[in-house]
């Protein structure tokens, strides 16, 4: 069985962890990888031998984005499992309570950052997208669409991932920054995705 098997497998079972948040940062490493393909093909082909040198810089950049949104997902669900830890703590005293809540306040705002930083990588990534499809090779044009759509699933995922901890975050100062940078985030990569990926019936 291979690393992805079994991680699906994971994924698959009755564990919370891994959940939507660790596998959203697989999606976008997917999206990573194939503006990493297409840049590769695109820079080694003689008919596009102009264009070598852009597409070796979007190569090595499509490789570290890809390694950030692996360096992500432990992150993930290191953050998720404070969660679940926290829910475990005894309340059965006034002071049992207090730090169950106190434990489970700073566990939710972890978990809503975890998500926001893959965001911020998904558009990182449909920017490199953008940048990998103007290298021009209309054979691979259905590869970066590909790369979009996966950008802009993870992306997806990791608002709603953000959003549902901010239900249960009693500070209000935290939740109005962690959703300004998500707006902001989410913001600068829609203009992108609605020019490259129209609604097409």
């Amino acid at each position: 069985m291979n690393g992805i098997d079994a991680y699906l497998d994971g994924l698959a079972s009755a564990d919370p962890v891994p959940g939507g948040g660790s596998a959203a940062t697989l999606v976008g490493a997917m999206g990573a990888a194939l503006c990493a393909m297409v840049a590769r093909i695109t820079g080694a082909s003689p008919r596009h031998a102009d264009v070598r040198a852009a597409a070796d810089a979007l190569v090595a950049e499509a490789d570290r984005l890809r390694g950030r949104f692996s360096a992500a997902r432990p992150l993930d669900e290191d953050a998720y499992g404070r969660v679940v830890a926290a829910g475990t703590l005894p309340r059965a005293t006034d002071d049992e309570k207090q730090a169950r809540t106190a434990a489970m306040q700073a566990a939710l705002i972890g978990a809503a950052e975890a998500p926001l930083a893959v965001a911020g990588l998904c558009a990182e990534g449909v920017d490199l997208a953008a940048r990998t499809g103007a290298l021009g090779n209309r054979h691979l044009a259905s590869d970066v669409d590909c790369a979009l759509h996966f950008l802009r699933a993870a992306l997806a995922a990791s608002i709603a991932n953000v959003r549902i901890n901010h239900r249960y975050i009693k500070d209000e100062a935290v939740v109005r920054d962690q959703e300004d940078r998500l707006v902001a985030i989410a913001t600068r990569a829609q203009e992108t995705l609605d020019q490259l990926l129209p609604v097409r019936p």
